[in-house]
């Protein structure tokens, strides 16, 4: 989630949540931290595509229930204590505990107590945690839209939140993205902007085709308008009557140009929706989450210019078969960055968290990239990427196996291929995809193929 820390004193790790401080935000304006980066190739403070909302502040005091009814762990507070804020950190404290159902009490109680902008959200993005957590996927959604159209909520902060790695293996967060992508009154169009800046930088010649292919359209109906009166003269003859023939034709060209103009803008319609879908899966993959031989979670955008990663997706058969294969071409692999990334089937059906708190375990937690100015640093510095590289080995674990099935499948649809097939996705240093197809690789072919990580066309390929 996005922004404090409020873990119990046994966990080692930070949780990210949107947290709200005890004093007046009225007179603490200073304390809170609004960042935001929009979608990229690499994990740059300026560029890449996630967004984190801290607003980090200190307690003073006592933290207050704000629960409608009294809960016999807490004492009741006087009525005019009772404020938006003061039951979101209330709602945080209960949730770091693993004690969701009261936290959502606290959250829908600080929906009631006219809570400022900052507030609301905050309210709303925690209040889906705790029901993604629960399991249950359509609150969810529904508290993260109403987030989005009305609170100005980062969509980028769902992509990112490892708390929400569960809501985004569900149909629900499919439909929800799907709405994001195409905007709408219902969810705003926030993500939607963010995309068509990518796209534009991506095809920036569209926009300059689209506006000829309207003026084109323009002229050649407002030549119609006036072909037409010429052509009803010349149909009825007589003295003086154009050429019927000569005036058909021109217009017959007006008809055509306004046809092919307008089938023309269509396509790149067309084809600006299909580039916005490839982004926004491109996006979804970069922060698909991996466990490396050493233990520690990365996500997948961290590997960029270190690793190629090859996704292995299939019936577990297939995949041991591919990786035993493969085996016998590790050194010439490695040379060429190749870590081996498989997907079992069928795996992210199993439960994956242990109920004994929020998020991820203890454990794998400790070895998620922190959100902010440490993440930043991490990612950015050469020491970090130092780090990363050494840690890379010939294989690597996927964490949330439903989230990579999910992305598997979109992917597959997108190219025509049945979703449930085996497959395997070859990714290039930037991070996007270089290679796919049906059934396992051929690793010598790989081999022949992709240059090693020293060559000069894997330097380009950065």
């Amino acid at each position: 989630m996005a922004a404090a820390t409020l873990a119990p004193p046994h966990h080692h790790h930070r949780r990210h949540r949107h947290y709200l401080p005890r004093s007046s935000l009225q007179n603490s304006t200073s304390s809170l931290v609004s960042k935001a980066w929009f979608l990229s190739r690499k994990p740059t403070p300026s560029s890449s595509f996630w967004a984190s909302i801290e607003l980090a502040g200190t307690t003073n005091g006592p933290i207050t229930n704000c629960s409608p009814s009294p809960s016999p762990s807490s004492t009741s507070p006087d009525i005019s204590e009772l404020t938006a804020e003061s039951c979101v950190n209330l709602g945080l404290s209960l949730f770091s505990k693993g004690r969701v159902k009261d936290a959502l009490e606290q959250f829908d109680a600080a929906l009631t107590l006219n809570p400022n902008p900052v507030e609301a959200q905050a309210a709303l993005y925690n209040k889906a945690c705790c029901h993604a957590y629960r399991e249950e996927g359509k609150k969810a959604a529904d508290s993260l839209r109403t987030a989005l159209k009305e609170y100005n909520l980062k969509f980028g902060t769902i992509l990112n939140d490892p708390d929400l790695a569960s809501f985004r293996a569900l149909p629900e967060f499919k439909e929800l993205q799907e709405e994001a992508r195409l905007g709408g009154e219902d969810i705003g169009y926030g993500f939607r902007r963010d995309l068509k800046l990518i796209s534009e930088v991506q095809a920036p010649f569209r926009g300059i085709r689209r506006f000829f292919y309207v003026a084109f359209t323009a002229a050649a109906g407002i030549s119609l308008l006036f072909t037409l009166p010429v052509l009803l003269r010349a149909i009825k003859g007589g003295d003086g009557a154009p050429d019927i023939l000569e005036t058909s034709k021109n217009a017959g060209i007006n008809i055509g140009g306004i046809v092919v103009f307008v089938a023309l803008y269509l396509w790149e319609n067309k084809k600006e929706e299909e580039q916005l879908a490839l982004i926004t899966r491109n996006e979804t993959l970069s922060r698909l989450p991996l466990r490396l031989s050493t233990n520690r979670v990365v996500e997948l955008v961290q590997l960029r210019d270190t690793a190629r990663p090859v996704i292995l997706a299939g019936n577990k058969e297939t995949v041991s078969s591919a990786m035993r294969k493969g085996e016998r071409f590790r050194a010439e692999l490695l040379r060429r960055g190749i870590i081996l990334v498989p997907v079992v089937w069928g795996e992210g059906r199993a439960p994956q968290v242990e109920r004994k708190g929020f998020g991820s375990s203890p454990k794998a937690a400790a070895s998620l990239p922190s959100i902010g100015d440490e993440f930043d640093q991490r990612a950015q510095s050469v020491v970090g990427k130092s780090k990363i590289k050494a840690e890379i080995r010939f294989k690597a674990e996927v964490v949330s196996p439903a989230e990579w099935e999910r992305w598997i499948r979109d992917q597959q649809k997108s190219e025509g291929i049945t979703p449930g097939e085996d497959v395997y996705i070859i990714l290039r240093l930037d991070g996007r995809v270089r290679k796919s197809g049906r059934g396992m690789p051929d690793w010598q072919e790989i081999v022949q193929d992709v240059p090693p990580l020293e060559a000069f066309f894997s330097k380009i390929e950065r």
